[in-house]
């Protein structure tokens, strides 16, 4: 086991998979197989994880290769039905180009570093650990400008299942008959696991860090704030179907007044005044 000082805890989820890439015809799309399965390989929606989506498909062009080392940050998809499975995308970081430094050195084929909250969330039987999106100064004034449906879809969390048998605590439950100061609360726990494509889960490898009460702060949507985006987008909707065809993007919805952000004892949310 490894230790890191308690300043350098973060939320995160990245890891390595060696996959064969397949690109669409419109190369705007991507799939990854791995051992069999295949998965949709996203790019970061941002001006470096497009850059990196590009720099994929020219490698892929120019070595006429496609079987690379990627590295990826996982996302899981999860549904209210409980016999229908989650469903696990990978967004792409970057790849292997031979040079073996950073992450591609220090994890080997399917290792992952995870950190987060050790739960049980309402719609997985299997634990997991959630990722939030970490707190910082700069991140906030951009969440501050930005319109509900979009801060909704920022905070959202990644909840990855994990399969990890001798865990030192039991992963948390929300219990509805207890009171709030009964409850408790998750811990967080940093973790080396190994991506199961056979299962679709995580399995845990190894401790990086002992697990702690402290939490890294981090961004979380308040109840109010999710249902008041979903409101949003529901009247959205209803208004424009019967203006315009259903293709219009959920991206020209309209600017709306923007709550006040404030910090909370276990990340920031955001309440209405």
């Amino acid at each position: 086991m490894t230790t890191d000082s308690p300043q350098e805890l973060l939320f995160q989820a990245v890891g390595i998979l060696p996959g064969k890439v397949t690109f669409t015809e419109e190369d705007k799309a991507a799939t990854v197989t791995v051992a069999g399965r295949k998965y949709p390989l996203l790019y970061i929606p941002t001006k470096k994880g497009l850059k990196a989506f590009e720099a994929l498909k020219k490698q892929i062009e120019t070595t006429g290769n496609n079987e690379l080392r990627l590295i990826l940050y996982p996302k899981v998809i999860h549904f209210p039905r409980k016999d229908k499975p989650h469903q696990i995308t990978f967004q792409l970081v970057g790849f292997d180009n031979g040079s073996s430094e950073g992450i591609c050195r220090s994890l080997n084929d399917f290792e992952f570093k995870i950190s987060g909250l050790w739960q049980f969330i309402p719609v997985c039987q299997v634990p997991c650990i959630s990722v939030f999106k970490n707190f910082t100064p700069e991140r906030l004034e951009l969440v501050k400008k930005s319109p509900v449906y979009k801060r909704v879809r920022f905070m959202k969390g990644s909840h990855l299942p994990i399969f990890w048998k001798d865990a030192p605590m039991r992963p948390f439950r929300f219990n509805p008959k207890l009171d709030k100061e009964e409850q408790g609360k998750p811990m967080f726990v940093s973790i080396k696991a190994k991506f199961l494509p056979q299962r679709n889960v995580f399995g845990f490898d190894s401790l990086l860090t002992l697990p702690q009460s402290e939490v890294p702060q981090f961004f979380k949507a308040s109840k109010k704030m999710k249902t008041e985006a979903l409101q949003q987008i529901k009247e959205f909707k209803k208004s424009t179907s019967s203006e315009e065809s259903n293709d219009t993007e959920i991206t020209k919805l309209p600017p709306s007044p923007k709550p006040k952000l404030q910090l909370s004892d276990r990340g920031t949310t955001t309440k209405n005044p």
